[in-house]
């Protein structure tokens, strides 16, 4: 019986590229991974974008305690523009600022003369800036003069925009959960179906299999990066003030990073369950305190050290100072450091405590 041989070409291919256009394959079969990787991205960065935005700053919301003057305070807060004033009796406004639907309670006690009362909740910063805004304008319509002049310059410029700031965190967030769930889970996905067997009876490395799996996430996640940059800039104006070619840098620094720290997660998990409980263990720290949405400094100094050495963090604060700053690369060696130490190190160790069933 005469059996059918391979292609030339699939003889000839070398393991390693056999097994990328595998995982390319695979991918592109499946509807719901190219969801996650190139549309949800988007919907991220122009749904965030929108939510935050430049804007006028919106208004004070004020309740004005009745009293004989309440009609005329209320009058004068209204007329500025800066505040919804309201009047309202006393447990009713009180019930508002405890609820949040106020900011600031004012009650004008006495007669021709009113003592001014504010009440308002000092650990809220709209309740803080409320009150002081108030007061200066009350103050300023009952006859008070400034002895400086002033001037205002309203500064809005791109690179120093919110949206600005969250276009690299969002990246680097993307660069993880590519990473941990991009190879985490499809490791552990091809062990549950017995694919991880068969691939140990192909004349293969397991070097060769861990490389191909971070490839073929390599070939996904550079085109997916693109997008999120060209979207911005073009939506939202979003200015990269330092190299392109120090961004793609990075972006690989970061995706190898990421995809050792996925390869170690699913070295030995046997269920989805597990890897994505561990998973979800190893990226909530990041989440929460790599300054993807804010920055790392609004933590306590004591847990500064910490935050700095997780992997996400050297990866955003990089990405930031070369796009918001205009910094070059060599002037961040520190977080190349750590990206490179975590990136190898948990490579190294995903290759030795890789199990195969």
């Amino acid at each position: 019986m005469k059996y059918r041989s391979d292609p030339p070409a699939s003889r000839d291919c070398h393991p390693l590229a056999s097994l990328v256009l595998a995982r390319v394959r695979e991918f592109v079969r499946e509807p719901a991974a190219i969801f996650w990787v190139y549309v949800f991205p988007v919907v991220l960065v122009v749904t965030l974008g929108a939510a935050f935005r430049n804007r006028p700053a919106e208004a004070f919301r004020v309740g004005v305690v009745q009293g004989e003057q309440a009609l005329a305070v209320a009058a004068a807060l209204d007329r500025s523009g800066r505040f919804r004033a309201s009047v309202c009796q006393e447990p009713q406004g009180r019930w508002d600022l405890r609820t949040g639907r106020s900011d600031l309670l004012v009650a004008a006690r006495g007669g021709s003369s009113p003592r001014l009362e504010y009440f308002f909740d000092p650990t809220r910063p709209e309740g803080q800036m409320a009150r002081n805004a108030a007061d200066d304008l009350l103050q300023r319509a009952a006859g008070r003069r400034d002895v400086a002049a002033t001037r205002d310059h309203a500064v809005d410029e791109p690179g120093g925009r919110y949206i600005d700031f969250l276009v690299p965190g969002l990246l680097g967030m993307g660069l993880m959960g590519g990473g941990l769930w991009g190879v985490g889970f499809a490791i552990v996905d091809m062990r549950i179906r017995k694919l991880l067997k068969r691939y140990v009876a192909t004349p293969m490395k397991r070097s060769h299999f861990l490389a191909a799996v971070i490839l073929s996430r390599l070939l996904f996640t550079l085109p997916e990066v693109l997008l999120v940059l060209l979207l911005a800039r073009l939506i939202f104006s979003v200015a990269v003030a330092g190299s392109y070619l120090a961004i793609g840098l990075l972006i690989l620094l970061g995706c190898l990073e990421f995809s050792g720290i996925g390869l170690l997660v699913a070295s030995r998990a046997q269920t989805i369950e597990t890897v994505s409980g561990l998973m979800n263990a190893v990226m909530l720290p990041m989440w929460i305190g790599s300054g993807i949405f804010f920055s790392t400094q609004r933590f306590p100094q004591a847990v500064q050290p910490v935050l700095n050495l997780l992997p996400l963090t050297p990866l955003i604060d990089a990405l930031r100072r070369v796009m918001l700053e205009g910094a070059a690369l060599t002037s961040q060696g520190v977080n190349l450091a750590i990206i490179a130490a975590w990136g190898c190190a948990t490579f190294a160790l995903a290759l030795r405590w890789f199990r195969w069933s």
